[in-house]
């Protein structure tokens, strides 16, 4: 089940990240960039700190995946009016499904539990500031709202919940759920960690 959430992010994220590129007006090729930026970008960091083969280049069916979703979203998005925003609903969708493939990855590479769960956030974090860096937006886990941590809190309780007496597919399912349901409320309410704001002097 794990490879078919793996699949299913890269093609999530290279949907989000051709329907942010498409505000800058980008070309085709552009926006394939982007995509696969976004789809490819936070799997890739993991692998490398973790010295193991880079999933997309493991297995190509990825990267299929990413090219496949990046064109379709691509011409859906001309024919169709999309609301500006709505590129935050596949990237919170990819936000979940990633971490819990890239904790389960590191898990199965023998990583201690903490650097398990940060590699999740990686996994799940990292494309999406490629693609809006690339887009010349300030990334959105950057701009207050819980992002990287509710990836985290969902990796720690994807940890947490086979001591729990959950099966892996049900703590699969709990963690990526937690993860989704709170980045789409914080999307919804503006609900973020405090900000730092210096004194003036």
């Amino acid at each position: 089940m794990i490879y078919w959430i793996g699949i299913a992010a890269v093609a999530t994220m290279a949907a989000a990240g051709v329907l942010e590129a498409g505000t800058k007006r980008f070309d085709l090729a552009g926006m394939v960039f982007v995509a696969l930026a976004a789809a490819l970008g936070g799997g890739t960091l993991r692998d490398l700190l973790l010295a193991r083969p880079v999933f997309w280049v493991a297995d190509q069916t990825y990267l299929i995946a990413a090219l496949l979703a990046a064109m379709a979203t691509f011409f859906v998005a001309r024919a169709l009016v999309l609301p500006l925003g709505l590129f935050l609903i596949p990237d919170a969708l990819g936000l979940a499904l990633f971490t819990i493939t890239g904790t389960k990855a590191a898990m199965v590479w023998g990583a201690p539990w903490l650097v398990a769960s940060l590699m999740g956030v990686i996994t799940g974090v990292v494309g999406g500031i490629l693609r809006d860096v690339l887009c010349n937006e300030e990334p959105l886990v950057f701009r207050g709202q819980l992002y990287a941590t509710a990836a985290w809190g969902g990796a720690l309780l994807y940890l947490a919940a086979p001591h729990l007496g959950f099966g892996p597919e049900t703590s699969a399912l709990l963690a990526g759920s937690a993860i989704l349901l709170v980045r789409l409320a914080a999307i919804r309410f503006d609900l973020g960690l405090p900000r730092f704001r210096a004194k003036a002097g």
